[in-house]
């Protein structure tokens, strides 16, 4: 399986809330190409409801076997990463859990609704790099429509204790 790493830095934010149910939350904002010479949770920014961090280095993963959805990605109007943090009981509460160029990855990643997922820019560094990937590796697939089975209707019918089968109409 052909693969590649790309090492990228993260932004967030901790902002917050004027709620009844969280004081703050976690937000995703940025994505830099490379390793930033910042320590991890280095400040960035500070005002009086906000907190910009330097949250650290993610390693993306680009697949061969994903390239079409790649192509999709860097087509688009906007080309995206999505990071996906994951809530921790460390300091300070927030993990760079994964960073994703694939969008149907990153949908997956919504299904069990504990992460905190948002796409952000992708920088043109890493575009440039991904399209170098997929013009390297992509290969068409030619879509093939699978056929259903045809089903049995003897099959459903209902079935009596013993292990035959009745039969009902509705005239019986």
């Amino acid at each position: 399986m052909v693969r590649e790493t790309e090492k990228v830095g993260v932004i967030v934010e901790r902002r917050d809330l004027d709620s009844p149910w969280a004081d703050h939350s976690w937000v995703p904002v940025a994505a830099l190409a490379g390793t930033p010479a910042a320590t991890p949770w280095t400040v960035l920014e500070q005002t009086t409801r906000l907190t910009r961090y330097y949250a650290g280095t993610s390693e993306i993963e680009f697949f061969g076997t994903d390239t079409t959805m790649y192509r999709e990605n860097l087509r688009s109007q906007r080309p995206s990463l999505w990071i996906a943090l994951r809530l921790t009981d460390a300091a300070p509460g927030i993990l760079v859990h994964l960073v994703t160029a694939d969008p149907a990855e990153a949908e997956a990643l919504t299904e069990t609704n504990t992460d905190i997922i948002e796409a952000v820019a992708m920088p043109i560094e890493i575009q440039e790099r991904l399209a170098a990937f997929v013009e390297a590796h992509h290969v068409e697939r030619a879509f093939v429509k699978r056929k259903r089975d045809r089903t049995d209707p003897e099959a459903m019918a209902s079935r009596i204790h013993g292990g035959s089968r009745s039969r009902t109409t509705r005239n019986e």
